[in-house]
């Protein structure tokens, strides 16, 4: 099966193309784009811009995941989608898990994970009553710590 194209445009001079870092990773790194600002996070989401946009096929599943390696700092980033017809400049909503963890972004850091998968295609159907499961409607931490 070929590989599906997604086509990328660099928005302006210092944006970096979305890169895999190793042949096993399964997201591409996100680069901000900057300038010659730097961006200080708190808890309060900040949107950082990558200086990218990007045309995603339909059918494909574009989402937006923390890096392992920031959040580990205690810096996050929501999850995302990237729907098939936005055009718009990719942005990254980050922020800190606390108000102890001080971190700032500068122009080319690693901001986020890019990660493209099969969008299932479903029919939603209005049902009067589910099938029973053992689980039923326990919630969060029903199955244990």
């Amino acid at each position: 099966m070929a590989a599906e194209t997604v086509r990328v445009r660099l928005l302006r001079p210092g944006a970096l193309m979305p890169y895999r870092a190793t042949d096993g990773a399964s997201g591409y790194d996100l680069y901000a784009c900057l300038g010659q600002v730097r961006v200080v996070l708190s808890q309060r989401p900040t949107l950082v811009p990558t200086g990218i946009a990007m045309a995603v096929p339909r059918g494909l599943d574009a989402q937006l995941r923390p890096r392992s390696g920031l959040a580990r700092l205690g810096v996050l980033c929501t999850f995302g989608t990237l729907d098939s017809d936005y055009r718009g400049e990719l942005m990254v909503a980050l922020y800190t898990t606390s108000p102890e963890v001080e971190y700032t972004i500068g122009d080319g850091d690693r901001i986020a994970q890019l990660v493209i998968t099969s969008l299932a295609e479903v029919s939603l159907e209005e049902a009067p009553e589910l099938d029973e499961t053992l689980r039923g409607a326990g919630g969060h931490g029903s199955t244990g710590r």
